[in-house]
């Protein structure tokens, strides 16, 4: 695997294999590489015939300076992991290679950027992803880019970029990869300290407590999302939104009718995580319906859900399939 700095090297290295007619894949990250990234890659290598993995933490996509500060960074184990997942160009610019002096271009898509994320974090968070994507696929030129299920708001603001543009690249949103216990994978985990660990668990439990009661004939968001809520505030978690939208709209909406996406936002500690699940009606029959806990009540037991697992090595867990 070759490491390239600038666009000029990367289009030369990348033009043979145009003129040959290869496909080339894109996987555009901020580096502190882990599983959910390599799967990624290994998805990538599947299907495609060049892989080019980014290595860039975007300053542009940061609120606070502080935040950008903590982000990890170990550009030489990130190299070694890739190649190990089958990369074989690893693009790691400066931040004056992206954004040059008197860069003065944003992108930004309205409307479904402006929700969870963008309600959150501020309009700014979603322009700078849009820049920055906009550019590595412009600097890259892949048939397709690959991008993970953790960042479901992120995947439809891209497909919905890629669209608007007419950019020649198919967008692929693969499964969230987690910890044994559940956790998302994400690179901010190792910021948590061991108690805020056990503690961030409470994102996953919220989801799944909200994935059983659905399970169990409840459609009302109200009611589900209160069962949500008291998973959460149990484990001293206050999240910054805990919401059931349309997946392709990000509308937010009032009954569980239709296949919808469940995403949480939280601060534990010092870091911000996110997480999400699908959630699909089980049957429309009122019948059917839990009662719902009432805001003095506990909501209704689910199933119990594993402690934090110590063994970093153990298997992780993979949800759904990959999709275009």
């Amino acid at each position: 695997m070759k490491t390239l700095r600038t666009v000029q090297d990367l289009r030369a290295a990348l033009a043979p294999d145009r003129r040959a007619g290869l496909t080339i894949g894109l996987v555009p990250t901020m580096g502190a590489l882990h599983e959910g990234h390599l799967s990624l890659i290994e998805r990538a290598r599947e299907q495609c015939d060049r892989v080019v993995v980014s290595l860039f933490v975007n300053p542009a996509q940061f609120n606070e300076r502080s935040d950008l500060e903590r982000y990890p960074r170990q550009e030489a184990h990130d190299a070694r992991l890739a190649a190990e997942a089958g990369a074989d160009l690893l693009f790691a610019p400066s931040v004056e290679e992206v954004y040059p002096p008197g860069f003065a271009t944003s992108v930004e898509v309205l409307g479904v950027s402006e929700r969870l994320e963008g309600a959150a974090r501020g309009a700014e968070h979603f322009r700078g992803v849009c820049t920055v994507v906009t550019k590595l696929l412009c600097m890259t030129l892949p048939d397709a880019a690959y991008f993970g299920q953790k960042d479901a708001q992120q995947v439809v603001v891209i497909r919905r970029l890629v669209r608007d543009l007419n950019l020649p690249v198919r967008v692929e949103a693969c499964p969230t990869v987690r910890e044994p216990d559940g956790l998302a994978m994400s690179s901010r985990n190792a910021l948590l300290e061991e108690r805020e660990r056990e503690q961030a668990l409470a994102l996953y439990w919220a989801l799944r407590s909200i994935e059983d009661y659905a399970a169990r004939g409840e459609r009302r968001a109200a009611r589900l999302l209160e069962a949500g809520h008291q998973r959460l505030t149990a484990r001293g978690v206050h999240p910054e939104y805990l919401e059931l939208v349309e997946p392709d709209t990000l509308e937010r909406l009032e009954w569980l009718d239709r296949p919808a996406l469940l995403a949480v936002a939280a601060n534990v500690g010092a870091t911000r995580l996110i997480d999400n699940l699908i959630l699909a009606p089980v049957s429309e029959s009122p019948e059917h319906l839990v009662p719902a806990p009432t805001r003095n009540e506990t909501a209704p037991e689910f199933a119990s859900y594993p402690t934090p697992h110590p063994n970093a090595s153990a298997t992780p867990i993979k949800e759904t399939t990959c999709s275009a």
